[in-house]
């Protein structure tokens, strides 16, 4: 699998400013069916704007608003943005708070248009250590959009793969202990089927930004035959033209899924 960096519009560092979606013209090549995003570098983009982190996340939230509406404009049918892992509870708690506060503001001021478009969203993530006030809010976004039949958001909140595979692996201990599962029946799909992504297709493209590359605990079950594209730029100034860069790049790869290309009869034969 390959794996290289796209190129990007860099970021400059300048006065904040509401961001604007750059024209884009259409897509050439295939369209993956479902991209993950690591919605990385808030922080740091504020930082070298001499801003707090805060605004970073702020504009974070704006970049999310134009990638789910380039994402409807481009065809995807499922879009998984890893919003909050379950790591990340080790972060100041001042920090966590706003974290918390632009999450509800987000739901609360962006639910309504998202439901107008036909957007479906799902909630990933451990939910049992959650605040009321934000558990009755990640379930409202499920219910107010389970009839919709357009994009699917799955939201990575309070999300850790490996906290999901263990997860899976109790239940299926337990269903093995109460004799409802036949050990010799276990298999891959046995698994996913009993992960927090049930009923969701792997994703073709896993995007990065702010240069990092790799997983970080996100959909590490899934993402067996993921292509993986690492942009070097700061996730509040990702946008269109950075989501179909990125989808471009994927459409240009060969994806063999552990097979082999072979050529044509003709050219092996040499007619």
């Amino acid at each position: 699998m390959q794996v290289k960096p796209v190129k990007a519009a860099s970021s400059q560092p300048a006065t904040p400013a509401p961001a604007k979606t750059r024209d884009v013209p259409p897509l050439q090549g295939r369209v993956p069916r479902h991209v993950g995003v690591i919605m990385d570098g808030n922080g740091r983009w504020a930082s070298s704007r001499g801003l707090p982190r805060i605004e970073g996340h702020r504009r974070g939230v704006e970049a999310l608003r134009a990638t789910v509406r380039a994402a409807i404009d481009l065809g995807l049918d499922y879009l998984t943005v890893y919003s909050f892992s379950s790591e990340n509870w080790s972060r100041p708690v001042e920090e966590i708070s706003d974290l918390m506060g632009l999450l509800k503001f987000f739901i609360r001021n962006d639910l309504a248009e998202l439901a107008r478009a036909g957007v479906r969203i799902k909630m990933i993530g451990t939910r049992s250590n959650l605040k009321p006030d934000i558990l009755a809010l990640l379930e409202e976004a499920e219910s107010a959009t389970a009839a919709n039949s357009g994009l699917n958001l799955v939201v990575a909140f309070n999300y850790g793969s490996r906290q999901e595979i263990a997860a899976a692996m109790r239940l299926i201990a337990q269903k093995v202990a109460e004799g409802t599962l036949d050990p010799a029946s276990i298999d891959a799909d046995v698994i996913a089927s009993h992960l927090d992504t049930a009923g969701i297709p792997d994703p073709d493209l896993i995007i990065r930004t702010s240069g990092e590359q790799r997983l970080s605990n996100f959909l590490m079950w899934q993402a067996a035959y993921s292509e993986f594209v690492f942009l070097p730029i700061h996730w509040p100034d990702f946008d269109r033209a950075a989501l179909a860069a990125a989808i471009e790049e994927f459409s240009a790869r060969e994806r063999r899924f552990g097979g082999v290309t072979l050529p044509p009869a003709s050219a092996k034969s040499g007619r």
